[in-house]
């Protein structure tokens, strides 16, 4: 058994003097905490501090460390908006806040039943607009989630969140609750949120998700403690990838890169299906810098819109932008920092056969193509004029 006085002795001169024991991992801390009696303050500031809190996740740092000492200090915000990238961890983030927060033992420990029912949902089918017009509660009775229906978040479902945020909490310490892409609650269901916002119940903390935080009401923005989030590093997203995936070093090197910085997306990323259509963009280089072929780069953008490709025509697009760009910084000499790196023999080869002006009048015109898409252009004939330009260099 565990001295309860000489733990704190022991702890509390390690925090002062702002050590760590590498020692300490997340299931011996569980255990620790579990024999020592009583629990002293100390002994919880150091376990809720330095324990395996966002171990799990990958990228932020810095916000983990800005989140272990809110919790350490019981200062956590009760109203917090996400904001950051498509797939860097927000959604995530948050579960492990609620995590920490309901933990039978204060600590996010992963083992005791409250932990491991947080991130358990059973979320409703698509077409079951009753169901999305309520909190989706995960098999913790304390933390719930409200998720859009179609293109909109209901206004019942944060009528129905207003509600259960004012129940006091079942068996936890505190009620946590997600509001997933917040953007897109509609007038009615932001005026709804904002009383809870403005004065939310001490056991209540809500947190906004969303990658579009300018679309929220200012009136949302402003009763919330913004936390932004950044795309997680390459090499990061590369380690996962492998510890995870298990897919050649050079493969999920080129996956890290290609996802901008989005765990999400490059986890679900199909290497084959995006080197097909590379390859496909890569002729288009080569019809306009080498063949000077008018008549291919014509067939190319009737396959691009035709209705077997036309739900890829924004990712062709994508693929060929990061073409260019790679071509771009062959250029300037920082090879090193091309994407495509698993052709950059070939790269280098067009690279040759190009001025840098030329390849930024493209790239432009590739923006100005993608911004045209809100008016419903006809994309055929937008792909033509950007292929034509291309083949006058």
């Amino acid at each position: 058994m565990v001295c309860a006085d000489s733990l704190t002795a022991v702890l509390s001169a390690q925090i002062g003097n702002n050590l760590f024991f590498p020692f300490f991992t997340r299931r011996s801390l569980f255990i620790l905490r579990r024999k020592t009696h009583p629990p002293t303050q100390v002994v919880l500031t150091f376990l809720m501090y330095h324990c395996g809190v966002f171990d799990n996740l990958i990228g932020n740092d810095n916000l983990k460390s800005i989140f272990q000492r809110l919790l350490s200090l019981g200062r956590l915000p009760n109203s917090m908006l996400f904001a950051g990238p498509d797939g860097v961890g927000k959604k995530q983030f948050a579960l492990e806040l609620a995590r920490a927060l309901v933990c039978r033992e204060r600590t996010a420990c992963g083992e005791c039943s409250a932990c491991q029912r947080v991130g358990v949902f059973a979320f409703p089918k698509t077409d079951d607009k009753d169901e999305h017009e309520r909190v989706i509660f995960s098999g913790h009775a304390d933390v719930g989630m409200v998720i859009p229906y179609k293109r909109n978040i209901p206004v019942n479902a944060i009528r129905d969140l207003e509600s259960a945020a004012n129940f006091r909490p079942f068996e936890a310490p505190v009620r946590f609750f997600i509001i997933e892409n917040a953007e897109k609650m509609n007038a009615a269901a932001s005026n709804a949120l904002l009383k809870t916002l403005e004065e939310p119940p001490e056991t209540t903390y809500i947190v906004l998700v969303t990658s579009r935080p300018d679309a929220l009401l200012q009136t949302i923005r402003s009763r919330c403690q913004t936390i932004h989030f950044a795309p997680v590093e390459p090499e990061k997203i590369e380690r996962h990838l492998i510890d995870t995936k298990g897919p050649a070093p050079a493969d999920a090197g080129l996956i890290a890169k290609l996802s901008r910085g989005s765990v999400g997306k490059a986890l679900v990323f199909d290497l084959e299906i995006f080197r097909a259509r590379r390859d496909v963009m890569l002729d288009v280089l080569k019809d306009s810098l080498v063949e000077k072929d008018r008549a291919a780069l014509l067939k190319t953008a009737e396959v691009l819109n035709d209705a077997k490709n036309k739900d890829a025509y924004e990712e062709n697009l994508d693929i060929l932008e990061t073409l260019i760009r790679d071509l771009w910084l062959i250029k300037l000499g920082g090879e090193t920092e091309v994407v495509n790196a698993d052709i950059l023999t070939e790269l280098t080869i067009l690279a040759v056969r190009v001025e840098q002006k030329a390849l930024a009048s493209w790239l432009n015109e590739i923006e100005m193509l993608r911004q045209s898409f809100l008016v419903n252009i006809n994309r055929k004939v937008a792909t033509d004029a950007l292929f034509m330009e291309m083949a006058e260099v």
